[in-house]
């Protein structure tokens, strides 16, 4: 997958919105709670143009058994994918624009993606840092998705304990 990291789009959170309404008719039987994570949630954030949605779930079993729906509304299966205690689906393949990141109720991961959204948006030179990697890592034609996030990965880090210590803070 290439990356594109465009301007912030007003509409990404009613994308969201949109897709989350499309999710919970997939999943009727299913008691969840969907949250907008990833850069598309930060206003004024520079992103992939791939919206992130945080599912929390009471049993990710539960979840399971609605693989068959999830494919129905476009979405391919991808199970942990890489992270113990996840779901994984994203929609559109090469040119994705959606990510679930489904995790059962309590799983720290959830307070991780939930803490650095919400730090980013109360930080705004803490966000308009990480837009600048963002755009300077693909103006350097790191265009490649594991370059890319390998080389996020120290600032996510170095601001995810930091987001943690101040989400318990507030």
């Amino acid at each position: 997958m290439q990356v594109l990291v465009v301007s912030y789009n007003p509409l990404w959170p009613e994308l969201f919105e949109s897709e989350a309404q499309l999710i919970r008719s997939a999943l009727p039987q299913i008691s969840f709670l969907a949250h907008h994570i990833g850069s598309t949630s930060v206003p004024g954030l520079v992103a992939k143009p791939i919206i992130d949605i945080l599912l929390e779930v009471d049993h990710l079993v539960d979840l399971d058994a609605y693989a068959t729906s999830m494919e129905q509304i476009g979405y391919e299966v991808m199970g942990e994918y890489g992270i113990a205690g996840r779901r994984y689906f994203r929609k559109e393949g090469n040119n994705r624009t959606h990510h679930i990141h489904a995790f059962q109720k309590g799983d720290l991961h959830i307070k991780r993606h939930l803490a650095f959204r919400d730090y980013l948006r109360a930080h705004d030179e803490i966000a308009e840092e990480y837009g600048n990697l963002k755009r300077t890592i693909v103006q350097n034609g790191q265009h490649n998705i594991n370059s890319y996030a390998d080389q996020k990965d120290p600032f996510i880090k170095k601001h995810e304990k930091k987001a943690l210590i101040w989400y318990a803070a507030s």
